[in-house]
């Protein structure tokens, strides 16, 4: 079975406050998008890997790759104006139909292994394994007129990355117009009117966006040491 990863890495993390998009910043003194790569290599290194980045950064890129010498084997895509299409060109490039892909945040560097392996293991019987974990706080819905209603919060739950399908399905899912409401590529699996299957995910899978998720992936890498 033929296995891939899109790892998607198109913002300019203006939330960050930082000169340098998110994504290239260290933790532990490695960028986060090779942290990201290293999970997906490590479980298994047969896994064809493809980083989606804006075409602007390539050189950035490779100045990393070198000054680092960071050598797992990937495709460089580029991005395009949005997620949707940034996931597409990753898509298009794989040129076989048959297998499975995991699509993953590239800002998503603590990923469970077990949780990236969990992920095919289902795709393959369902066709789709999104990660997800529960809501810890109480939630409410918010109305037009200003006003709030409880909500079961065991009703819902958060949604992350990988979010891993049959190629041959998520291909055709995004052989589409991108519409508004496609926020993640489960939503767009699901505009063809297939089920998505959710799977577990890891609590300490953040995707890093603003200084204090830095701090926090500091730690999370000190006690994973």
């Amino acid at each position: 079975m033929n296995k891939a990863a899109i790892i998607v890495a198109g913002g300019r993390g203006t939330r960050m406050g930082s000169p340098i998009p998110k994504q290239y910043l260290e933790i532990g003194g490695t960028p986060v998008l090779m942290r990201t790569l290293e999970v997906f290599y490590q479980l298994d290194s047969a896994i064809s890997l493809v980083l989606v980045i804006p075409e602007t950064d390539f050189a950035l890129w490779e100045e990393l790759c070198e000054k680092f010498g960071f050598e797992v084997p990937h495709e460089v895509v580029a991005g395009g104006k949005s997620r949707f299409q940034s996931v597409k060109n990753g898509l298009d490039s794989l040129q076989w139909e048959e297998g499975l892909v995991a699509i993953h945040d590239g800002v998503r560097p603590f990923v469970a292994p077990e949780v990236v392996a969990l992920s095919f293991e289902k795709a393959e019987v369902h066709g789709s394994a999104v990660a997800v974990v529960p809501l810890k706080d109480s939630i409410r819905k918010l109305t037009d007129e200003n006003k709030s209603f409880y909500q079961e919060r065991q009703y819902f739950r958060l949604v992350q990355t990988p979010q891993t399908f049959s190629l041959k399905m998520i291909k055709q899912a995004f052989d589409v117009t991108e519409l508004h409401h496609f926020t993640d590529d489960a939503t767009v699996f699901e505009h063809q009117g297939w089920q998505v299957h959710l799977i577990a995910g890891n609590p300490e899978n953040i995707k890093i966006t603003t200084p204090e998720d830095m701090e926090y992936a500091q730690f999370l890498l000190q006690r994973q040491s």
